[in-house]
């Protein structure tokens, strides 16, 4: 129960944090809105920070020590992210960008004149 995995999404608008076990089930989950960031404070590092590592106490409480990190989307609160699991002791093993990438599938829409 000790190793577990940290999944985290950064939006444009938000930075959404989801710690499980190892087995998949969600131990702490948080967000910058769920931290008590409002608007576009929401879209901060900052806000990432305080997210994250409220997330992360929580998970070391339940017993959580180390942990590998999946990133995904383009916001500004994945470098913020890292830093906030360093800053509470959490163990990083492994650090991978999970964001989706077309390979040119669908047409996009078409462009929206104003």
């Amino acid at each position: 129960m000790s190793t577990g995995k940290v999944f985290v999404t950064a939006t444009f608008n938000n930075t959404l944090v989801t710690i499980t076990d190892g087995a998949g089930n969600t131990v702490a989950w948080g967000s910058a809105g769920a931290a008590g960031f409002k608007g576009a404070r929401r879209a901060t590092p900052f806000a990432a920070t305080t997210a994250v590592e409220a997330a992360g106490r929580k998970a070391m409480a339940a017993g959580i020590k180390e942990a590998e990190v999946y990133l995904k989307g383009p916001g500004s609160g994945r470098d913020a992210a890292l830093r906030a699991l360093r800053s509470i002791g959490l163990k990083m093993t492994l650090i991978a960008d999970v964001t989706p990438m077309a390979h040119n599938g669908a047409r996009p829409k078409k462009r929206r004149r104003v």
